[in-house]
């Protein structure tokens, strides 16, 4: 390719251009095979810099609060050029509901009580959008069916006092209490990372639980968590899936709302080696933190799959893949920059040395990444730059400024 790697400032993420593509176009013909709408989860890929693809092929949006949706709503586009800007959060305060009601096409409300709360706001704003001849806002409820096989259990939404999702039995308290006029929806979101048969296996728990009530739904929002653009994901069992739902209980739309599939292996972090020390084992200490950075690192806990890139004499890039812990001649633990102990990014091993100035690409950087980092010890960003017809570009850096301005 074109591009070279000491080309690129360090710490870059970098996103290369024809993956994020190809991975769109895989998300795309899922949608025009089983008649589903998938929607980018902004809370795993919010690189929007480079929405315009992501704009033509998908359906909207799926969002966490105002600040999410209001990006959405400004780069894919909102009721007016046919895109969906879906809305979950475990509460909203009613700030929240009033700046969400110009941009919002569908909010799912965590409770019963949530749903009560603001329904006389909603009512009003429909109205409005009827009397304008717009489509009104669409309101659902989260439910949990009690059932997920997701790890580690930080990340399970049905773990055991879960806050996400009204449970069968307080649904059913619910809908004695209050009934279901005006819910147009259910939303579950129970993966992580996932195949196609964990929704096949959850789907039978939300039949078990919810499958009196889903007939009177317009539409269900299965969540997100589907690796579909993952090379083993079960393709044809996802839309097998939801053809089937459709064909059983009449539904009019179903949603699927990932995020890590769509920025799935579509570009990088790049760092570069800072410092090399000794204690029991070389350490090489990195422009890039795991806990700044690559929080995943720590909280899955996760080890990256990486390589290094040094120059050779006559100038030549060359690049070698780690070799795992210590299965390499050359083994060295990798850290970060900030004072924290444990900002560790793991252990890794060469054939060849490194040395001070050598770049380390970590792959599949482009999700769960950028919408975490943090400027913990006023460590600055990380860069953002594209590789598009083998040519890379500079985007944004980031400075003081943005430190400052944070705090």
């Amino acid at each position: 390719m074109a591009f070279k790697y000491f080309s690129i400032p360090s710490p870059s993420y970098v996103l290369e251009m024809d993956k994020l593509v190809s991975n769109l176009e895989i998300l795309d013909s899922v949608q025009k095979e089983s008649g589903a709408k998938i929607l980018l989860a902004l809370k795993g890929y919010a690189f929007w810099r480079r929405f315009q693809n992501v704009r033509e092929k998908l359906s909207g949006v799926a969002a966490s609060g105002i600040n999410e949706a209001r990006l959405g709503f400004e780069e894919i586009g909102g009721r007016e050029s046919g895109k969906e800007i879906c809305v979950f959060s475990p509460a909203y305060k009613m700030t929240d509901i009033k700046a969400l009601l110009p941009i919002a096409t569908h909010i799912i409300f965590n409770s019963f009580a949530q749903w009560q709360m603001f329904k006389p706001t909603i009512e009003v704003k429909n109205k409005q959008l009827k009397s304008l001849g717009l489509s009104p806002i669409s309101v659902g409820l989260r439910i949990n069916p009690l059932y997920s096989e997701v790890t580690p259990l930080i990340y399970n939404p049905c773990a055991p006092k879960s806050r996400l999702g009204i449970t069968p039995q307080e649904f059913c308290k619910g809908v004695k209490e209050y009934g279901l006029s005006g819910i147009d929806g259910l939303h579950f979101h129970t993966h992580c990372e996932q195949n196609a048969l964990a929704l096949q296996m959850t789907l039978e728990h939300i039949k078990h639980h919810f499958g009196e009530f889903i007939p009177q739904m317009q539409w269900i929002n299965f969540g997100g968590g589907h690796h579909i653009t993952r090379s083993d994901y079960d393709i044809p069992l996802l839309i097998s899936l939801i053809k089937s739902f459709k064909n059983t209980y009449g539904t009019a739309e179903i949603f699927l709302e990932p995020g890590e599939a769509v920025g799935w292996q579509c570009g990088f972090l790049l760092g570069e080696v800072i410092d090399i020390v000794y204690n029991e084992g070389n350490v090489a200490i990195l422009d890039v933190s795991a806990a700044a950075h690559m929080p995943d690192c720590l909280e899955m806990p996760y080890r990256p799959n990486l390589f290094k890139v040094s120059r050779a004499n006559d100038g030549q890039e060359v690049c070698e893949n780690d070799k795992g812990e210590n299965s390499g001649k050359y083994c060295y633990r990798f850290g970060g920059p900030t004072c924290l102990a444990g900002d560790i990014i793991g252990d890794f091993s060469f054939d060849t040395p490194l040395h001070v100035g050598d770049r380390i690409v970590f792959l599949d950087m482009l999700h769960y990444t950028i919408v975490k980092n943090t400027t913990f010890n006023g460590i600055a960003l990380p860069s953002l730059g594209v590789i598009e017809n083998n040519h890379f570009t500079l985007l944004k850096t980031f400075n003081y400024e943005d430190y400052k301005e944070r705090n």
